[in-house]
């Protein structure tokens, strides 16, 4: 029956209550699929499970209802479609991505892209614990990136230049911060409010906010469930190609100092957060990091 056990062991291939069966979890980075990938996942659901598709909270999808006799067909039907087996256990799992700058018109940064080239670096890593990744294209955060092991977000800080408002206002009306009011005909920003949403240059009628640091934010050590804890900071960054080599930095050196069994915010303090954070700091901070 076995001819790859180390396929039956995948953390894509999950054991369900009735061992006879298993569910076959997907590797989907972005939780982007065409419709013929969606289509043929239909065709196998039906010729090897139960005819359903479980879409999950990581934006994959799994197969119920599997026979593990059929694990090897149905691996090979599925790396031909694209949607390979996927993780779960203790490795990097799939990357969740929001629509970025394709389709959000809040987004700061593009980020189906960058999902797949942080997968294609670290997914499926082996790792002393499960690690979860979210990459989110602006502060409002859809998909949660402060309550994953590894957060992206995509931000803006404004630049006003001294003259050029028209004191219209509607950079007031738009900021949910109410990080900025009109005062003596022109708009004041409250740096200590500002979230670095870039909602107020999107706003602009007449184009006069800047940009003045588009960057990354990257935070490490979020956590969901019954005891939910916000991330903290690690290190701002300018370009995807150092979002990607930060994130290979960090699932590193959680495979060389964490301690399985524990998730990853309850153990940063133990194995050398603060150090790890000041060395990615020296190497990896950005020019434009006043202010931030």
């Amino acid at each position: 029956m076995i001819g790859d056990y180390g396929l039956y062991t995948r953390g894509g291939v999950i054991t369900e209550r009735n061992a006879d069966y298993a569910t076959i979890r997907l590797r989907i980075p972005g939780g982007v699929l065409s419709a013929a990938q969606v289509k043929r996942l239909a065709e196998i659901s039906d010729e090897y499970g139960d005819g359903t598709l479980h879409l999950t909270m990581r934006q994959t999808a799994e197969i119920p209802h599997v026979n593990p006799d059929d694990l090897e067909k149905i691996a090979e039907v599925l790396e031909k479609n694209g949607t390979p087996i996927g993780a779960e256990q203790n490795e990097v799992v799939n990357i969740m991505a929001c629509p970025g700058t394709e389709r959000c018109k809040y987004a700061n940064c593009e980020t189906i892209e960058l999902a797949r080239k942080v997968d294609a670096r670290v997914f499926g890593r082996e790792l002393p614990i499960r690690l979860r990744i979210a990459i989110s294209g602006c502060t409002y955060m859809c998909n949660s990136p402060l309550l994953n092991d590894i957060g992206i977000i995509g931000r803006i800080r404004p630049l006003r230049i001294p003259g050029l408002c028209t004191g219209c206002g509607t950079c007031v009306e738009y900021c949910k911060e109410r990080a900025i009011r009109l005062k003596d005909g022109i708009s004041v920003l409250d740096e200590d409010k500002c979230v670095q949403c870039g909602v107020c240059i999107h706003s602009c009628p007449y184009h006069l906010l800047k940009s003045e640091y588009d960057h990354y934010q990257i935070m490490v050590g979020g956590r969901r469930g019954a005891d939910p804890r916000v991330g903290r900071e690690l290190v701002t960054v300018e370009t995807e190609e150092e979002v990607v080599e930060v994130v290979d930095r960090i699932v590193y050196w959680v495979y060389r100092s964490a301690w399985s069994g524990r998730p990853l915010a309850d153990q940063m303090d133990e194995i050398g957060y603060e150090k790890f954070k000041e060395e990615i700091q020296k190497e990896f901070g950005p020019k434009g990091r006043i202010g931030c």
